[in-house]
């Protein structure tokens, strides 16, 4: 779900892992998301803003997903996060909630030429999942980022040979907490902070299954569930550096139930990554 920095775009015919970085009025508020700080857990996994051009103004801060570095100059985020997109930037401190220079450029994070895939559409098909198709997108970094590790592409269907259950590994840097408010629900807090949890992938096949996995989102039964700005993270073979799928979108606002990823593992689409690679 991609998070807004200045002005929302919804245009996802349901919740996109999205999320309003300046919140007005605030009232109650709730954790959803069950996830614990991830430390260095995943260093790989970034925060990253997007830029739109605005005439007369110039480039500005739109929104904000997550993303993995796959190769020192590679990150791979959601599509529907590089849509539209001129320019983005990315961060890779576990922390970046007090960092003055977010959500601009400066010496902190490392700019970006966003690509979004060729095959990506919204509104392609009546329905859940089949709203969206091939929701991937690659940012190409202006430097290297050199890492101890990296985020690793999968094999070829490999998810096609994965029991349902599966366990999952979720890491972004989404929204904590629930706002109610003043209208509409709000969505914050999104403190800026990557984060891990638990989750599992399950009905392996479903309509669509070919293009999406679905992960649970059940903070009350002991899983984590991603949320606005959680878009783009990876879903990670459990305990692996493995991504199955980057976050796509959820059922509701509520960030529970189910969310839907879009698969790496499909042929065209690791075709299209590795020529970025």
């Amino acid at each position: 779900m991609k998070d807004t920095v200045k002005s929302r775009k919804n245009f996802l015919f349901v919740v996109c892992v999205v999320l309003i970085l300046a919140l007005g009025s605030l009232g109650n508020a709730y954790a959803i998301t069950n996830g614990q700080p991830d430390g260095d857990g995943h260093p790989y996994v970034g925060l990253l803003v997007f830029d739109v051009f605005v005439p007369d103004i110039g480039n500005v801060p739109a929104w904000r997903c997550s993303g993995s570095l796959i190769a020192p100059n590679v990150v791979l985020t959601a599509g529907h996060c590089t849509n539209g997109a001129v320019a983005a930037r990315i961060w890779f401190d576990e922390v970046i909630e007090e960092n003055p220079e977010y959500p601009y450029d400066g010496v902190t994070s490392i700019e970006g030429t966003p690509h979004t895939n060729p095959d990506f559409c919204i509104g392609c098909k009546q329905g859940l999942p089949g709203h969206a198709l091939r929701d991937v997108g690659i940012v190409v970094l202006d430097e290297p980022v050199y890492m101890d590790e990296y985020a690793e592409l999968p094999g070829a269907a490999l998810v096609d040979t994965l029991k349902n259950m599966t366990d999952v590994d979720i890491i972004g840097y989404g929204v904590q907490e629930q706002i109610y408010g003043g209208g509409p629900p709000f969505w914050g807090v999104g403190d800026k902070i990557r984060l891990y949890a638990p989750s599992k992938m399950f009905s392996a096949k479903f309509v669509h299954s070919s293009e999406f996995i679905q992960i649970t989102l059940n903070p009350d039964g002991g899983t984590g569930g991603t949320c606005f700005g959680d878009s783009g993270g990876p879903d990670l073979l459990g305990g692996t550096n493995t991504i199955l799928g980057v976050n796509a979108y959820g059922t509701n606002y509520n960030c529970a139930d189910v969310g839907y990823s879009s698969r790496i593992d499909i042929p065209e689409v690791l075709g299209w990554i590795s020529k970025f690679l």
